[in-house]
């Protein structure tokens, strides 16, 4: 899948002389170019560089503590303040950065987004990875590619549909030369870590797009670009669904123009039971008969987050080349208010063959993956089940933009999943499942009710789910909060965040790779 580049990232040695911005143009004859070029330097709380650096700098080192007295730069990680056009130096600016003292994965894609942010779109900059304090050859090239990874999903933009653009947005990559001590390791790390940023980026991409750009059938057809990866795709229509029993799903989209699709990714990258990963895919939810209010609604184009974390997860698996089995099963549906749609007192027929009563049409994604883990579970019978959906406004009362909730029947599942969250940042918090509250949801009419009502919200909707899932390992993420709509950082400026990519795919490398 052609994905679009916002940052060309290379690595050169710190030890390489053509790092010198005036030696590599006479050395090739080139004639200045045109885009300004930056040297992007670290230095502890001491305002000291490291070694090779300041070698690197030569005269200009002895800037850095006069500067930074006048502009009030103490060296703190993720502050920085520049030099510009510094006598006798090869670059047009020289930006120094303060390093991070927590040597930790996260942390240092959130310096590269940090660092991504000085450098203007176009423009050319080299930053010298020298770290103070940092000694292990093994770890720098490891951090070196976070760095890089950070960089990259800072650089995500989504203006595909802006006529006119400012002067100096006109779709141009910055071109970025990141130097280290190991250039070859540094280099193979990133390759796996380039493939998770494109994955971040698709989702984001599939999250930011209007919904009548993207409605259920487009959808499916993005997914099967896969392809072009190794990626096995399978799409059902309505009528192949309706035939396996899918009438939970099929029931949401009855009120919508465009018909629903079921889309089964799978990557082949070793033997074994597969791991399920399972989406929402609601591509507009109106909240169908029980409508939405409508100021906000239009976020509601981004009620099919967690099927696009899937497919963007399966993107990275599949470009980095995962040893790993693993299956990716989303529903593409659209909730509108529609005569056809389904109404508030209507009772549906699960695939599981247990009866739904709908209490509240808005309450419609539980209905999709209901079939979804059902049909995963007795196809694949994998190893266990994650499903992401933008399932409740309560979670976001619960854990604000901060945390996604955990729901889940298996300890060792739940453990690896935070472990992943705080090695990438993308963090969960578990909240509990229990009989009291099935109770909630226990209709007169049928076998359950599609929503419990206004309390523990986000944990009836989870004891829904449960319903439909059987022996298999599984955990449900409700990424309402931290999907789409979620404060920007260093290494997200978009709107939608691409929430889950790294998680899962932390999780897979972590635990489960061959």
């Amino acid at each position: 899948m052609k994905m679009t580049e916002f940052v060309k990232i290379d690595f050169a040695s710190l030890k390489d002389s053509k790092l010198n911005g005036r030696a590599e143009g006479k050395q090739r004859g080139e004639a200045k170019s045109a885009a300004h070029t930056s040297l992007i330097v670290f230095v502890g709380e001491d305002l000291k560089p490291a070694p090779t650096t300041a070698a690197l700098l030569g005269n200009a080192a002895s800037l850095i503590g006069k500067a930074a007295a006048v502009a009030n730069f103490k060296g703190k990680p993720r502050t920085s303040f520049e030099i510009l056009s510094p006598a006798g130096f090869a670059f047009d600016r020289l930006v120094v950065v303060g390093a991070e003292t927590d040597v930790s994965s996260s942390s240092f894609v959130m310096l590269g987004g940090y660092v991504m942010s000085r450098i203007s779109e176009g423009s050319r900059a080299t930053v010298a990875f020298d770290l103070p304090g940092e000694s292990s050859a093994a770890k720098s090239a490891a951090l070196a590619a976070d760095l890089s990874l950070g960089m990259q999903l800072r650089s995500y933009r989504f203006d595909r549909y802006k006529t006119k653009k400012d002067d100096a947005d006109k779709g141009i990559p910055a071109r970025v030369t990141i130097a280290v001590s190991d250039v070859a390791e540094t280099r193979r790390l990133a390759q796996a870590r380039d493939a998770v940023a494109e994955g971040v980026h698709l989702a984001r991409t599939l999250v930011n797009e209007p919904p009548n750009v993207l409605h259920p059938v487009e959808f499916a057809r993005r997914a099967a670009e896969l392809k072009s990866l190794g990626v096995e795709v399978e799409v059902l229509d309505v009528n192949e669904a309706e035939k396996i029993g899918m009438r939970a799903l099929l029931a949401v989209g009855r009120g919508s123009a465009h018909e629903s699709r079921v889309v089964i990714m799978r990557w082949a990258g070793a033997e074994g039971k597969p791991l399920a990963f399972i989406g929402k895919g609601v591509c507009f939810d109106t909240g169908g008969i029980s409508i939405k209010p409508a100021a906000g609604m239009e976020d509601m184009k981004g009620d099919m987050a967690g099927a696009a974390s899937v497919v963007g997860l399966m993107h990275a698996l599949a470009a980095r080349k995962a040893k790993v089995n693993a299956v990716g099963v989303i529903g593409l549906v659209e909730n509108m208010p529609d005569g056809n749609a389904q109404r508030p007192g209507d009772i549906v027929t699960s695939m599981s063959g247990q009866t739904i009563e709908i209490i509240n049409t808005d309450a419609e994604g539980r209905l999709v993956l209901a079939d979804l883990l059902w049909y995963a579970q007795n196809r694949f019978q994998p190893e266990f089940m994650v499903d992401l959906a933008t399932l409740t406004g309560a979670i976001l009362v619960a854990l604000a933009h901060e945390h996604a909730g955990l729901f889940s029947n298996n300890d060792v599942l739940s453990e690896k999943l935070a472990a992943a969250g705080k090695e990438t940042g993308e963090k969960v918090w578990r909240l509990p499942l229990g009989p009291i509250y099935d109770k909630l949801i226990d209709s007169k009419f049928a076998d359950m009710k599609n929503t419990g009502g206004r309390h523990a919200g986000s944990i009836t909707a989870a004891q829904f789910l449960q319903r439909f899932v059987n022996d298999i390992p599984w955990a449900h993420l409700d990424i309402a909060g931290t999907g789409m709509g979620s404060p920007q950082d260093d290494i997200n400026q978009s709107w939608g965040s691409g929430w889950g990519v790294r998680l899962l795919d932390r999780l897979v490398s972590d635990s489960y790779e061959a």
